[in-house]
């Protein structure tokens, strides 16, 4: 039996590194060699993250580029927008392969990222030759990869649903409504006035209602499967929910489209894709996408209706944000950078009830 391939994560101290951790403890062929914060550098992982005691002994560490290099094959980067900068390059230049879990890649045009994230971009030659980590649309890049960006929550839960159309360019690429419902757990864990409890539960509210910078990512992706340039709208709110997002996406079309031709178009673009799930059903409670039954889970939920009075096509696409939104998709992406089975360590099917 081969070694376990040893897994360096940094800054997993936050709710995406703790999810990296959550899943790799009982992923059958790795081991976790290295946990990184800071904050809590000499402390036990499961003081941070309970859910772990019992699972692993690991402790905090700093994050040494010398140590991740010494004892690990593979790293995870889960460190705030603007630092993976920082880090990125030196890990690279050891020859590690990396998974980026923040914004600092995932955008192809470095000036972007005057606009979206208000910095000025160091590195836009390794923009270009980084992979955006999308299993689902690629795949094959991926598995050849030795640096990818991990997809931003919002981002991924819509282009999924919206690929298949944008590919077929049977949609209106300037009328595209993108509607958000997120949980708090997407905030991360810093507090701020609006996030602790008294403030947070039972809301819902809009929050950075234009111009919100998963746009870009999303934008960027269709544009490139469309071969012309979408324009998406896009508001996100915040719910009184842990885990989730939901997407009601509203598509336009010059075409009158049919529900076969629909159910077509997802399963021709995603034929071999274990973690998509169609959920249109004609009774029972879960007839349409709900992130409350993908708690924990890897999936992504696509379901549809289409208005025959508007011509519209309402796509409705729903993800766990720390899961196929964050560290389950990135865990994903490993195992295929790594050549092993896709789906390893993420089959969960989700908590209900919850």
């Amino acid at each position: 039996m081969a070694d376990p391939i040893r897994i360096g994560i940094v800054g997993a101290s936050g709710y995406v590194g703790g999810e990296i951790l959550r899943i790799l403890v009982n992923h059958p062929k790795v081991s976790l060699a290295i946990a990184t914060s800071k904050q809590y550098k000499d402390e036990v992982v499961y003081r941070v993250h309970p859910n772990l005691r019992s699972f692993t002994d690991l402790k905090f560490s700093e994050p040494k580029v010398d140590d991740l290099t010494s004892n690990c094959d593979f790293v995870f980067t889960a460190v705030p927008h603007g630092q993976a900068i920082r880090i990125v390059p030196s890990l690279l230049g050891t020859g590690l392969k990396i998974i980026d879990m923040s914004a600092d890649y995932r955008l192809k045009d470095p000036v972007a990222y005057e606009h979206w994230y208000k910095f000025t971009h160091p590195q836009a030659d390794l923009l270009q030759s980084t992979v955006f980590g999308i299993p689902e649309i690629y795949r094959e890049e991926i598995k050849s990869a030795g640096f990818v960006a991990n997809p931003g929550c919002m981002a991924i839960t819509s282009i999924l649903a919206l690929a298949p159309f944008a590919k077929a360019r049977i949609i209106d690429f300037e009328h595209i409504v993108v509607d958000a419902k997120i949980g708090s757990s997407g905030g991360g864990t810093k507090p701020t006035i609006g996030t602790h409890h008294a403030e947070r539960y039972g809301v819902m509210r809009p929050y950075k209602p234009v111009d919100h910078r998963h746009t870009a990512e999303i934008e960027q992706e269709l544009s490139k499967l469309a071969g012309e340039d979408v324009k998406i709208s896009m508001t996100p709110h915040a719910m009184n929910m842990v885990r989730g997002i939901l997407c009601t996406i509203h598509c336009f079309s010059e075409e009158r489209l049919t529900v076969p031709q629909v159910w077509r178009l997802l399963r021709d673009f995603y034929p071999n894709s274990a973690f998509i799930r169609y959920v249109k059903d004609k009774k029972g409670m879960g007839r349409y996408p709900d992130p409350k039954i993908l708690s924990g889970s890897n999936f992504c939920d696509i379901g549809f209706e289409i208005d025959e009075r508007m011509n519209r096509l309402l796509l409705l696409s729903a993800t766990d944000n720390l899961m196929k939104g964050a560290a389950g998709n990135g865990v994903q992406c490993m195992n295929l950078m790594l050549g092993l089975e896709e789906r390893e360590g993420l089959e969960f099917p989700g908590l209900h009830p919850i």
